[in-house]
């Protein structure tokens, strides 16, 4: 049996009032049936140094990015978990797709996620990138989430990164504790549930593969909006988990291993650690 992983990340939620409130079902039912890991994420709480860690399994010294221009970063001897799945096996097939450039912009200051483009010529590693400050992340996302469905249902990567950032535009513009922000939080969930239906649809047409999906944030937002400090609200991060496997035409969801709590750096082993299962 053939064994992917998908991480998608959704920018800047606030994880207890996700649980707590009505506006984001398919995240609660996803954690329903899987397995939940707190995580507390490392100060200061910015995307740059937030999504490293948790794509490379480096600390912020380690990979020297402490903002988002990522100034001094050494991310070149941090891989990020795609790439060190590829390294590991030459034949695994990645895909990543992102609506906030930093992380997959090959002329950007960074990128976290290595542009490959050997692998790329090689039709192994897919990089599609939207530019959601300049055009929106309301229709960035909806690009990413549209282009992510068909290539996880037709080609089927190994290793995937999935990003959507609408949530935390909405708390930097509107607050965490605006109507905006629960309507942000709404949309991007109905989005993971597009997401979550194309891996089922691709288990049921192929039963030999097994699919580990993982959710996670990289911090949360003020009430007031903004992020960056020590604050519990933002600090306090998660990692949900979910095995998909289909038996007899139906979709059998199961909980991997996971701690009770686990540190940002634990992500991208956990994941490499699945692939190999």
């Amino acid at each position: 049996m053939t064994t992917h992983v998908v991480l998608i990340g959704l920018d800047g939620l606030r994880i207890d009032d996700a649980r707590a409130g009505q506006d984001a079902p398919v995240l609660q039912a996803f954690i329903n049936h899987g397995a939940y890991a707190a995580m507390e994420m490392e100060v200061p709480t910015i995307s740059g140094p937030g999504w490293s860690s948790i794509l490379t399994g480096a600390s912020h010294t380690e990979h020297g990015v402490f903002d988002n221009s990522f100034h001094g970063h050494r991310l070149l001897d941090y891989p990020d978990f795609l790439s060190l799945a590829w390294f590991a096996d030459r034949s695994v097939t990645t895909w990543a797709a992102t609506s906030w450039l930093p992380l997959a912009d090959p002329a950007g200051p960074a990128p976290v996620i290595w542009w490959r483009d050997e692998a790329q010529r090689a039709g192994r590693h897919q990089v599609m990138v939207r530019d959601g400050e300049t055009y929106g992340y309301d229709r960035m996302d909806g690009e990413v989430v549209a282009w992510s469905r068909m290539a996880l249902g037709s080609a089927g990567p190994r290793a995937s990164f999935i990003y959507l950032g609408m949530v935390d535009l909405a708390g930097h513009v509107y607050g965490g504790v605006s109507e905006e922000y629960r309507a942000a939080m709404r949309r991007t969930d109905e989005r993971l549930g597009e997401l979550l239906g194309a891996v089922d649809e691709r288990v049921r047409a192929h039963p030999d593969e097994k699919w580990l999906i993982a959710v996670t944030t990289d911090h949360g937002h003020l009430d007031e909006g903004g992020h960056g400090g020590s604050d519990p609200v933002l600090t306090r991060s998660f990692l949900a988990a979910q095995w998909v496997t289909c038996e007899d035409d139906a979709i059998v969801r199961s909980a991997p291993a996971l701690p009770p709590a686990l540190s940002p750096t634990e992500v991208t082993p956990f994941l490499l650690d699945g692939l190999r299962s």
